[in-house]
């Protein structure tokens, strides 16, 4: 069981796996006022940057889980690195079946909403680990305009329309769901740029490296369609953030 290597190889010079700058992690670690002590659960950790940053800059307590030993490599490499490695633990496993040993204070699953078939189905999976009184943490996307076709959906990785809420229908879903929203970090057009433009320059060197690997031709036909397609259309269409969320 292991994430594909397409996706390392996109991904791999990025510690943080979806659109938020190291400062926009900060702003949400401060946002949610973590404290010592607190206790995490990350669903899809990644390379385990927000586990790593808050347990140094915060004094929390964690788990990761993640599907990807090449991204659990690069976590504990980091937790070694920012000196709390007696604070975070990481799992390799199915995020969609892990369930906290105990209940924890707070419990996330930052952009991969798919382990859960949506953002409802991931509410779920996390309601399973958090204690009564505890936080969610989701980060999902939506819609920032209206897509003017199937080719600006498809450009944003969506099958449809309906894949996505708008942010007024997201916040009206963890309301349906029972949820108040405490806080929120959204994503803006330079952390989408810092997030999706530093996939080409590692496909570019990769391709450079590998030019006769069997993912050379899928991976020279992302890079000659991807970056007119995300100026295009995903730059300014599609919006992205993490959603504090409190059980009423």
């Amino acid at each position: 069981m292991d994430l594909s290597r397409s996706f390392t190889i996109r991904e791999s010079s990025h510690r943080i796996i979806n659109p938020l700058t190291p400062e926009k992690l900060a702003t949400l670690g401060a946002a949610i006022r973590l404290r010592p002590g607190v206790s995490l659960l990350d669903l899809c950790c990644g390379k385990g940057e927000m586990l790593a940053t808050w347990a140094r800059d915060h004094g929390v307590t964690g788990t990761g889980v993640d599907i990807s030993t090449v991204f659990l490599a690069a976590a504990r490499e980091r937790v070694a690195e920012l000196g709390v490695v007696d604070r975070v633990t990481f799992v390799h496993g199915d995020a969609a079946a892990h369930v906290a040993a105990e209940p924890v204070d707070v419990a996330a699953c930052v952009g991969a909403t798919w382990i859960g078939q949506g953002t409802a189905g991931t509410v779920a999976l996390l309601e399973r680990s958090v204690r009564p009184g505890g936080m969610l943490l989701v980060g999902e996307c939506f819609w920032r305009a209206e897509p003017p076709g199937q080719e600006a959906v498809e450009a944003c990785h969506a099958r449809s329309r309906d894949d996505f809420e708008t942010l007024p229908g997201l916040v009206r879903l963890f309301d349906d769901l029972g949820y108040d929203v405490v806080e929120m970090v959204l994503a803006d057009e330079d952390s989408w740029d810092r997030y999706v433009a530093a996939h080409w320059l590692n496909l570019r060197t990769w391709l450079d490296a590998n030019p006769d690997d069997e993912l050379a031709p899928e991976f020279r036909a992302e890079l000659s369609r991807e970056p007119l397609l995300y100026t295009t259309y995903q730059r300014h269409l599609l919006g992205w953030g993490v959603f504090a969320l409190m059980k009423r």
